[in-house]
């Protein structure tokens, strides 16, 4: 293992760049911060959609987030890679296509813990807001919202581990990602298959372990500031 890192190791962190395209580790990373980051505000205008006292609006955005979240990633991303080129009139990049598709697929399940945290905290903060003459939109930005983003921290953590993992998925659209770099790795040694795919295992409990202790950490914090307060 420490002799494919020696021979292997700038490939399997960053790719062929600067000379080629960025891939590796660091286009695992970059994917999964950029998808969680796009998916963020989609995810705050469907629960936004999915808990408005306006039917037009909640019921079509209800059945979308169901198909969605009923729907395996690697559809939505054959659902991307086949309909985007279509949209812009052009070939759209693998590092787009998944993109594309992580945002719709996180955005989906984004959707359900905004609202989860909405709807979590106590009914009378939107009563209070609105009685001091806030419209729902105002006491739903200035005083729901930032509450129920602060409680909802640790599950935006877990959902970036979900992102990380998720983004191998890109495999099967050729995206130079770590699994498969770490595969181009394997074909090029031919006798080391058990090392390499020990190796990406091991990196991503690493990433997904500390990640996940950060997410207990923080939920441990808000508990405590909760507490005090």
């Amino acid at each position: 293992m420490f002799d494919i890192l020696k021979n292997f190791g700038v490939f399997y962190l960053i790719g062929q760049y600067p000379h080629g395209p960025l891939g590796g580790l660091a286009l695992t990373l970059i994917l999964a911060a950029l998808a969680l980051l796009f998916a963020l505000p989609v995810g705050l205008l469907l629960a936004m959609c999915r808990i408005s006292p306006f039917p037009m609006l909640r019921l079509p955005v209800t059945g979308l987030i169901y198909v969605i979240r009923g729907t395996p990633l690697l559809m939505v991303i054959f659902w991307a890679y086949f309909l985007l080129p279509t949209l812009t009139g052009h070939k759209t990049d693998q590092f787009s296509t998944m993109l594309a598709a992580l945002v719709i697929f996180d955005g989906a399940y984004l959707s359900e813990i905004i609202r989860a945290g909405i709807e979590g905290l106590p009914r009378g903060q939107m009563e209070s807001a609105r009685s001091l003459g806030f419209s729902y939109l105002q006491s739903m930005v200035l005083v729901v919202l930032p509450q129920a983003l602060r409680n909802m921290l640790p599950s935006l953590v877990n959902q970036f581990i979900s992102s990380v993992k998720e983004t191998s998925l890109g495999y099967i659209i050729s995206l130079s990602e770590v699994s498969f770099v770490a595969g181009q790795i394997s074909t090029q040694l031919m006798t080391k298959p058990a090392e390499i795919y020990l190796l990406l295992g091991l990196t991503y409990f690493v990433m997904c372990f500390g990640l996940s202790r950060f997410a207990f950490w923080l939920e441990r914090q808000l508990a405590v500031r909760s507490v005090k307060v």
